[in-house]
This record gives C-alpha cells, structure tokens and sequence, in this order.
C-alpha cells in the first residue's frame, strides 16, 4: 500500500513532462513544406529575375497586397492561390525560387518554381523567351533539394520533400499561346484538338511522375479555368458576349481527361498523391452566376482596356475599377484576389464533384494523424 503514494507522483510528474514536451515540439514544429510549379496563376515573382516580357512587376499590380501595396510579380491585384493555401498552412508564402532571398531557414518553407507564359509543352509561349518551362522547373526543384540537403542532411531533406505538399497549375496556356495563338498554328496544323488534348494529358502524366520520382506524395493538380470566357477571348473571339466557343470546347475536353489520367496514376502507384482540384468548374460558377459571390461582372476585367478591359496586360494607363472586390478577373486572364480566395475555400472544402478524391481538409487531417 505504501509502495504506490510513492511511486505516483514520479509517474504523474513524467506524464506532465511528456505532455509539456509534446506541446513544444507541436509549438516548434514547422507547418509543412509548400512547393509550388506552373504558369502565371501560381507564379509569385520569379518573371521578375528574367528578361521576359510575361512580367507584373509594375502597378497597378499589388495594389492590395500587404503589407506594401506594390507589385511583387503576382498576376494579381493582392494576393494568388499559392498564398491562401500557405496561409492555410500556417505558413509564410513561398519565395520564388530565383529570389536571392530564398536561402538559410527560408529554404525550409519551401519554394515557387512557376513561371508565367510557360506550359505543359515546351514550345508554349516561345514569344516569351526566356522563361522556366516545365523541366527546367523539374531541375531546379531537385537543386532545390541538394541545397537543402546540405543545410539539414540528406535524410532531413528527403523527409521534407515526402511531407510536403505541392500544387502544379498548367495547361491553360498550351492552349491560349500555342494550339490558338494564331490562325493555323502549328500545333493545330499537326493534330485536331480532341488529338491535341492526349498529346497534351499523355504529356503531363510524364511531367506527374517526374514530380514523384523526385520525392513529391501530396499533389494538387488544377485543371484550367473556362478558357473562352476570360475577358481576353471575350474581347477578341467572343460574340454579344458569348465564351468564346473553341476555347471552351477545348477546356471540357481537358479537364475530364487530366482527372482520369491522376485516378490512373494514383492506382498505379498504389496510393492517392495526386488530388484533382476542378478550378474550371469552381471558377464556371463565377462566370454563371457572379452576384452570389458577390461579384458585379465576370465579364469585365477590373484592369485592362479595349472590350471588357480584355486587351493587353494591365498597366499604370489602364482602365483601373476601385471596388476590385466585387470583380472575378483582374486583368484580361487572371483572377482577382477575391476569386482566388475563393477558389481556395472549395480546394479546402469542397465536395468530390471539385476536389478528386478528397478536397485538402482531409488530406491535411489524415496526414497530421499518419506523421
């Protein structure tokens, strides 16, 4: 009887330290690494370090990013997808990988490898010169992780890689700069466009499982937007204000295909890394029905000139509206911030019918129990 009054408080004192020392490693923990690859809908800056003409590096883009209200290379008036998903993470956003500040501990949050004007292809967006197409973006992320490994150890470095979480945005462009750039493109001379489309998705599963091969297990893969309705194709291929019909044809050919083509690789690697996160129909319903997001037009570009603001880059001599929230695009291609705030609540949320074959919630819930 006496032998137990003696021993209980050794044992409660030692469950008070166990609990105390998880609740500091929980506190000390770093949220999970965050890699982002693809086109000017995810790329933070990295235009800014190359001789391009796809840059935003002037205003008024950033006009309502903080904390400084300037251009920091986003397609955005404020902040991009990658930003809201880091915020949900807990996280600073990422740095663009050409950043000179993307060193030390910055390493670690991770990094974005996108590159605006480039595509799955790559001789998409050649009129842009000098830019970081696909694999490119590919090298540099296992040079990212070289540098890493001798910041924290190969075996550290390799452990990140496999915890974090990656989002890939491409495809839009393999469309928009190549297969319609202009009449009689070359890509469009060489397949019609349902070939065009497995040409493209048999393309991109090469680039998904480079991805993998290089350490990736948790991938969010956008599908594009509704390509005929930006207010660039409204301006110069829409009629009375109709999506411009071969543009649209082309993103319901594609999306479907990029969904089922992840289901394959994801049974054929035995677990489910790559997660279909359906923006085109997310940002569809915008375009059908924008006064129940609180948006006044999904037609007009808030920043732009020419019909529906649609023509040409946004510049410091555009038209420029002053309630940016209440409009789904910024310029003639891209999103708003409000928009992209709320493409990221569904990617977070959203039922399978917009995230296949769990929306990011989940993961992030069956990834806290399985670390």
């Amino acid at each position: 009887m006496a032998f137990l009054p003696n021993f209980a408080p050794f044992n409660i004192l030692s469950l008070l330290l166990l609990v105390v020392g998880v609740i500091v490693s929980r506190a000390e923990a770093r949220p999970r690494a965050f890699f982002v690859f693809g086109d000017s809908l995810v790329d933070n800056g990295n235009n800014n370090y190359l001789a391009t003409t796809a840059r935003a590096d002037a205003p008024p883009y950033g006009i309502d990013y903080a904390p400084n209200h300037r251009p920091t290379g986003r397609f955005s008036n404020g902040y991009n997808i990658p930003d809201f998903i880091s915020q949900r993470l807990g996280a600073e956003s990422t740095l663009p990988y050409l950043s000179p500040e993307l060193t030390g501990d910055k390493l670690l949050v991770g990094a974005n490898f996108a590159s605006a004007g480039i595509g799955i292809l790559n001789d998409t967006g050649i009129q842009f010169v000098n830019v970081i197409r696909m694999y490119r973006q590919l090298e540099y992320f296992q040079e990212y992780q070289n540098r890493v490994s001798s910041l924290i150890g190969a075996s550290q470095a390799k452990r990140l890689v496999n915890q974090s979480l990656v989002l890939i945005t491409v495809g839009g462009n393999d469309f928009v700069n190549n297969y319609y750039l202009v009449p009689n493109s070359a890509r469009s001379r060489q397949y019609p466009l349902p070939q065009y489309v497995n040409y493209l998705i048999s393309e991109y599963q090469k680039l998904l499982q480079k991805l993998y091969d290089l350490g990736a297990r948790r991938v969010l893969v956008t599908g594009t937007g509704p390509l005929g309705c930006v207010p660039s194709e409204l301006a110069q291929r829409g009629r009375n204000g109709e999506c411009a019909a071969e543009l649209q044809e082309a993103a319901e050919l594609f999306n479907p295909q990029l969904e089922q083509m992840l289901l394959q690789l994801n049974r054929k690697l035995g677990k489910d890394v790559f997660i279909a996160a359906n923006t085109g129909k997310m940002h569809n319903n915008f375009v059908t029905n924008p006064e129940q997001f609180g948006f006044i037009t999904a037609k007009v570009a808030c920043c732009g000139q020419g019909p529906y603001n649609g023509l040409g880059l946004c510049t410091p001599l555009s038209n420029l509206c002053s309630n940016r929230g209440q409009y789904a695009f910024w310029d003639a291609f891209h999103p708003s911030e409000k928009a992209n705030r709320l493409i990221v609540e569904e990617i977070m949320s959203g039922s399978e019918a917009y995230m296949n074959p769990m929306n990011l919630s989940t993961i992030l819930a069956l990834d806290a129990i399985t670390t």
